[in-house]
């Protein structure tokens, strides 16, 4: 059934995670912001990477954009040089990726890249106009920024095809994932803040003892009190630095091995010892600590939905004017299966919409939102999702233990989420560390 296929969730999920956070600070990699009533400086390259160039317009627009975002955060920003330094080395980073991409015929459509500018825009619960005001505001280019997301959505796509494609998950993993899980609880979840320091590949042992002391002393500092989100800000390699190395609430089994000891003995507020992974040196914070129980009891919803897909050939207004007419003929009583078999354009439309059981999480945000609101027999309003609008009916609901073989998708889920942030990390070290990168920032 397309609207559930649980691939193209993930990589839209990765998408937005990257983007969200960019829509009032990030400008393009790729072209100069031009800011009004600000005086032009002759421009010049800071930084050869490959066959790219990177330069002084874009670093400078960059490094504004991510003084922002610090400060709408609250976070005290690291002092000028250290700022500069990483957010340069996050474009360098994120340009190896796009080159990669390019490499590998990757290219995102304008078509796609309107389709994914309408769902950020409605993920923000904004229109894409409202939300290019909102970046234009900011001193932002709108150009600038449709080709940022361009760009991601190219690196989301190239990491899909390299690494997501290449993480399997064998069922002896997850019997031994589920005898510990019985041993230690099940449906924790942990808030995290992290900083990494990145080792090379091919490091020597004299490098390994450097960036070892380094990040026992960043390590020392956090333990002392230090903001742990300037440290990770100043410090951290990773693309979350600038939003102070916070993870949010994330399910305990489904971290990383190194991240997951690292925190097993901390108390809320603690600060873990520096752990080694293959792709670096970790600082782990625990900032907060949820739920837990070792079988839980779960509610499933039986529902149906009617879906009007947004296309190419259907445009949103076209796709929102024939969910309404649908939704008039269901209020004044005509039947929903019939409707469903006539005008959906899911799988499920030849069994009246019929998505049988549903557990939470099986549909997309937005849908799962609107169905959990519904009572017993209540059809829904249109609901947007980005797969285009949904009439939703519930027909029942019921509380049940987790079946053995949910437990066992459950399980297969976690260790593969596992396995594909411990692969992203190795994929992107490698390909920075293969890169020509050659940093001019001193250059006069």
């Amino acid at each position: 059934m397309q609207m559930f296929n649980r691939r193209f969730i993930a990589v839209c999920a990765l998408m937005l995670s990257v983007l969200t956070p960019q829509l009032q600070a990030a400008p393009s990699q790729n072209t100069p912001v031009h800011r009004a009533n600000q005086p032009q400086t002759l421009d010049r390259i800071i930084a050869v990477v490959n066959d790219g160039v990177i330069t002084q317009n874009q670093l400078n627009s960059r490094v504004r954009s991510a003084s922002m975002q610090l400060q709408r955060q609250k976070v005290q920003l690291p002092p000028p040089e250290f700022l500069r330094q990483q957010v340069l080395d996050q474009m360098i980073t994120e340009r190896t990726q796009v080159q990669v991409a390019q490499e590998a015929g990757i290219r995102v459509e304008d078509t796609e890249l309107e389709q994914a500018l309408n769902r950020i825009a409605a993920n923000q619960k904004m229109t894409t106009q409202q939300m290019r005001q909102t970046v234009e505001k900011d001193g932002i280019a709108w150009p600038d920024f449709r080709e940022e997301i361009r760009s991601q959505m190219m690196i989301a796509r190239v990491r899909e095809r390299e690494v997501d494609a290449k993480v399997n998950v064998t069922p002896g993993e997850v019997d031994n994932f589920l005898a510990n899980q019985s041993a230690t609880g099940a449906g924790e979840e942990v808030h995290l803040a992290h900083i990494i320091i990145r080792i090379p590949e091919g490091a020597s042992p004299e490098t390994l003892n450097k960036l070892r002391m380094k990040a026992v002393s960043i390590d020392d500092q956090a333990k002392a009190g230090r903001d742990f989100a300037q440290l990770a800000a100043t410090y951290s390699e990773s693309n979350d630095a600038m939003q102070g190395g916070d993870l949010g609430f994330r399910p305990l089994d489904s971290l990383p091995q190194v991240m997951s000891s690292a925190i097993a003995n901390l108390k809320p507020g603690q600060v873990s010892d520096v752990v080694r992974s293959p792709s670096g040196f970790h600082i782990v914070k625990l900032i907060a600590r949820k739920g837990g129980s070792a079988l839980p009891q779960i509610q499933q919803t039986h529902a149906r939905h009617i879906l009007i897909k947004v296309t190419e050939i259907t445009s949103e207004s076209e796709a929102r004017q024939k969910i309404n007419m649908v939704h008039s003929r269901l209020k004044n009583g005509e039947d929903f299966a019939a409707l469903a078999k006539l005008y959906s354009q899911d799988g499920s439309a030849q069994k009246g919409g019929d998505l049988g059981w549903l557990y939470p999480g099986d549909t997309v945000p937005a849908f799962d939102q609107a169905m959990n609101a519904l009572k017993i027999g209540e059809i829904s309003n249109p609901v947007q999702s980005q797969f285009g609008f949904h009439i939703i009916q519930v027909l029942e609901r019921r509380t049940t233990d987790v079946s053995q073989e949910r437990q066992r998708q459950r399980a297969t889920m976690a260790l593969r989420q596992r396995k594909l942030e411990e692969a992203n990390q190795e994929w992107v070290r490698q390909v920075r560390d293969r890169a020509y990168v050659e940093i001019r920032l001193d250059d006069q």
